[in-house]
């Protein structure tokens, strides 16, 4: 197994951090001491909070391309691959129950304080964005397909918000079932548009 450096350690406990506590409220020392180094060793890795954000950011990126690239590979028809997108919902509920959407709340805090990078932070979403609206389009629905993208991410991150306000694991579920309704609602709207046009 490889081994991890102190720089890798530092930003995964950022991203953790950052995530559960917020950006504003975690200090060098949080994550210094999350790390289990000095404050030294951590300055010779980071001279500031910035460049911590900026590695999580693309620690995030990173991840968020893994994760749709195994979601293209695994899912057999587009079907398939929104509804990877939609169950992340189930999957991650306790921690989305805990703390939010770990994309979602990181843009709404870098947009409150007006920070550089929350520009960069949003490009996350629009990873998300641009590979649903790849989906749609898979379905037949080009003209919509981005519309249809942007529903599906606001729907989302509503239930996000609305799940960590009220801590309702089954307002999630509920949710969960709406939205794979509307996704194959439209898929069959779409099937018959298709089957006119053909007939």
């Amino acid at each position: 197994m490889p081994t991890v450096s102190t720089r890798e350690k530092i930003i995964e406990k950022a991203d953790t951090l950052f995530y559960e506590g917020g950006f504003e409220a975690t200090s060098f020392a949080d994550i210094a001491a999350a790390v289990g180094i000095s404050r030294g060793n951590f300055y010779h890795h980071f001279k500031a909070k910035d460049e911590i954000l900026d590695a999580v950011i693309a620690r995030r990126m990173d991840r968020t391309r893994m994760m749709l690239d195994t979601w293209q590979a695994e899912g057999a028809q587009p079907r398939d691959r929104i509804l990877s997108f939609i169950h992340l919902l189930i999957t991650n509920r306790t921690r989305i129950m805990a703390f939010g959407c770990p994309v979602g709340t990181l843009c709404s805090e870098l947009a409150k304080l007006e920070h550089g990078a929350q520009h960069r932070a949003a490009q996350i979403m629009g990873l998300f964005r641009d590979w649903l609206t790849g989906q749609f389009r898979a379905l037949g629905m080009d003209q919509q397909a981005e519309a249809r993208a942007m529903h599906l991410l606001t729907w989302s991150q509503g239930v996000a918000v609305m799940s960590s306000a009220f801590r309702d694991e089954t307002f999630i579920e509920r949710e969960v079932a709406a939205i794979t309704q509307w996704l194959d609602d439209i898929i069959d709207d779409q099937t018959r548009h298709e089957g006119r046009i053909c007939s």
